[in-house]
């Protein structure tokens, strides 16, 4: 079988690529996704990330957190009340803690922790050999592994209890912990024999192994746990209910305060994911009970590394780039928080439910780097099509009317609609000649159009037209686009008187110009042409060059009208729909019906009579009906009476005997 044809293969491709292509701003949106996700993850790798992950953890953990497993230790605190109850100061005698652990056992207690270190040699070796004596295998006595740093080397130093106690079978573990850099309790401790950890063996549990880094799950703030006073539980039977400790485990610390806070400090006492809220501090025996069923029930939270955090950081800016993919807008707004919400719902749900917490700031800032980053990007974009709109614009349209353009590009529709338009067309009369005399100073000829294009384009500009060209001595404008204007044709009328206004203005600076250097003057003269009608206006042109322009039927008959103006020895000729919608504001006279070039339609044309009264027009209107009726005579009368009232119309009125004379 044959392969595809050449060509066609290369159709395919060409089709192939431009479907894989990307647009600049989809380009910039890629660019801006990878660099938002590599900068997030390199900055979580610094100490000052982590510690707001961490402080993330604090708040997420305390919401719905599992409530306190039964069945777990029960704290003997060694507080004030004991200590005026003892009447002893720390540290106490030994042969009480011997008490203690009879008194606990007899009670029913499975296994007892004391989390005191014994490390040294009591003052009365018969306080020692009374502790040695009660300890067995139920028994488990703290100790210390310190990391001491200096600049010749890194020393762990550990500290046990006394031999004489761990040859009775007592077991030790490491009471230590590792605090987070600001101070607050929330990692399990990662010793093999660590004091909970060697507790719950001791117990009969079988607790789970927890990784490296592995998150404290707390169950509330200090004395959340069955606390009591360690001379309450010397004599349970006299101080505590029945079965206060039967078949359960106990662990033995200090408490000096009931609620230590954070300012206050605390022998033994540490800040915990709870102490936000809080303020307080947790007891070292309180600590070891959390851990203790963090480990026997797996509630201890995993922290995910780097291999699920950058891919969810990731998938957070893609997220986002989707989100902005088209186009940004105070829409943007809410899919953002939409999408922070559900951020935060899903790290939360993974710790709850896979216990396993994935810190969501570094997805939250991706997704907020990614579309705060687009937004300024299509921000300055706008900026930019703003100052573009404005630069294109200022040259045809008034200042007001490029503002509102600038503040809403949206009302300017590009590539053609259909629009009903008011169109002008305004030529200088016997430019040819004007030009043929100044032959010899084409800058004085440049300079001279250009001080009569000047106040003409002010004139359209001010009355809110569009100047759509400039074709050497001749200006095209239009209103009602790019923005709307309910008033066009009044406003097209307005603007052609303010021309002719301007040139009058004009010709008296040429005459005195002229008088001044005894040269004979150079009068200008306008024709102005205007009609109204459905037209399609936008950008007209190629692909690489185009103007804002007008075009239709409406259009060329505004054309001839400013060319037949000449013919009818009369500035400014209306077309007749645009002599209906200016009927209201200016005196408006009918002058004929003319067939132009190009248009076999019969087209009434007419002049706005300066200065007419009503009277004055409705005796025009007889002179125009009788003129179409062919009832007007060479001599009538009617010509010197109409030249005298209307002294706007009198070379219109001299033109038309002339006509008659022919």
């Amino acid at each position: 079988m044959n392969g595809p044809h050449p060509a066609l293969a290369r159709q395919r491709a060409a089709a192939a690529v431009d479907r894989i292509r990307l647009s600049p701003r989809r380009a910039k949106l890629a660019a801006l996704t990878v660099f938002v996700a590599t900068l997030v993850s390199l900055v979580s790798l610094t100490g000052s990330w982590s510690l707001a992950d961490l402080r993330a953890y604090d708040y997420l953990s305390i919401i719905g957190r599992p409530a306190l497993p039964e069945g777990g230790p029960v704290i003997v605190a060694i507080d004030e009340p004991s200590m005026a109850e003892i009447g002893s100061q720390w540290p106490w005698p030994r042969a009480l803690h011997a008490r203690l652990i009879e008194a606990l056992r007899k009670a029913g207690a499975r296994a007892i922790a004391l989390d005191v270190i014994f490390a040294e040699p009591a003052a009365a070796p018969e306080n020692d050999m009374a502790l040695a004596a009660v300890l067995g295998p139920d028994v488990v006595l703290a100790g210390d592994q310190t990391h001491i740093e200096t600049p010749q080397a890194d020393q762990f130093v550990r500290t046990e209890p006394l031999p004489l106690f761990t040859e009775r079978g007592a077991k030790v573990g490491i009471a230590s912990v590792n605090l987070s850099g600001d101070g607050i309790l929330r990692q399990i401790p990662p010793y093999p024999d660590g004091f909970a950890l060697t507790f719950a063996t001791v117990a009969g549990a079988e607790p789970v192994p927890s990784p490296r880094r592995a998150l404290i799950q707390t169950f509330g703030p200090a004395r959340t746990y069955p606390t009591v006073s360690y001379y309450q539980a010397l004599d349970p039977e006299n101080f505590l209910p029945e079965g206060t400790f039967r078949d359960r485990v106990v662990i033995v610390g200090l408490s000096l305060q009931n609620a230590p806070s954070i300012a206050d400090g605390g022998a033994d006492a540490f800040a915990t994911s709870d102490t936000i809220f809080s303020r307080g501090l947790v007891a070292g025996a309180e600590i070891q009970a959390t851990i203790y069923d963090n480990l026997v029930h797996g509630l201890f939270i995993k922290r995910a590394g780097t291999a699920i955090f950058i891919p969810a950081t990731l998938l957070a800016s893609l997220a986002a780039a989707l989100v902005v993919l088209k186009s940004t807008s105070w829409r943007t707004l809410g899919y953002g928080a939409g999408a922070l919400i559900l951020i935060f719902l899903a790290s939360y749900g993974l710790m709850r439910l896979g216990h396993l917490y994935v810190s969501p700031l570094g997805p939250a800032l991706a997704f907020l780097g990614v579309a705060v980053g687009q937004a300024g990007f299509d921000y300055a974009e706008e900026r930019r099509r703003r100052r573009e709109i404005t630069r294109a614009f200022s040259q045809y349209l008034s200042p007001a009317l490029v503002e509102r353009l600038a503040q809403d590009p949206s009302q300017l529709k590009l590539g053609g609609e259909r629009r009903t338009l008011t169109i002008l067309f305004c030529d200088v009369r016997g430019f040819t000649t004007i030009s043929e005399d100044m032959k010899h100073d084409p800058e004085g000829l440049t300079a001279l159009i250009n001080r009569l294009l000047t106040p003409l384009s002010e004139a359209v500009l001010n009355r809110g037209g569009t100047i759509d060209k400039y074709i050497g001595d001749c200006l095209m404008a239009f209103w009602n686009a790019p923005l709307d204007d309910p008033d066009h044709a009044v406003h097209a009328v307005q603007a052609a008187q303010d021309m002719l206004a301007a040139l009058d203005r004009l010709n008296a600076e040429l005459e005195a110009e002229a008088k001044v250097a005894g040269r004979s003057p150079k009068t200008l003269r306008i024709g102005i042409g205007i009609n109204t009608g459905e037209c399609i206006v936008g950008n007209m042109g190629s692909a690489r060059r185009f103007d804002y322009s007008a075009l239709g039927d409406a259009v060329n008959l505004a054309s001839r009208l400013e060319g037949a103006s000449k013919e009818y020895a009369i500035s400014l000729l209306l077309g007749e729909r645009t002599a209906a919608l200016a009927a209201a504001k200016f005196p408006i006279a009918e002058l004929d019906r003319i067939t132009v070039k190009g248009r076999s339609e019969v087209s009434p044309i007419f002049t706005v009579a300066d200065g007419a009264s009503e009277p004055e027009l409705k005796r025009h209107r007889a002179y125009v009906t009788a003129k179409y009726r062919g009832a007007i005579a060479v001599d009538d009368g009617m010509f010197d009476e109409l030249k005298a009232a209307l002294p706007s119309l009198e070379r219109y009125y001299e033109r038309e005997r002339e006509r008659l004379m022919q």
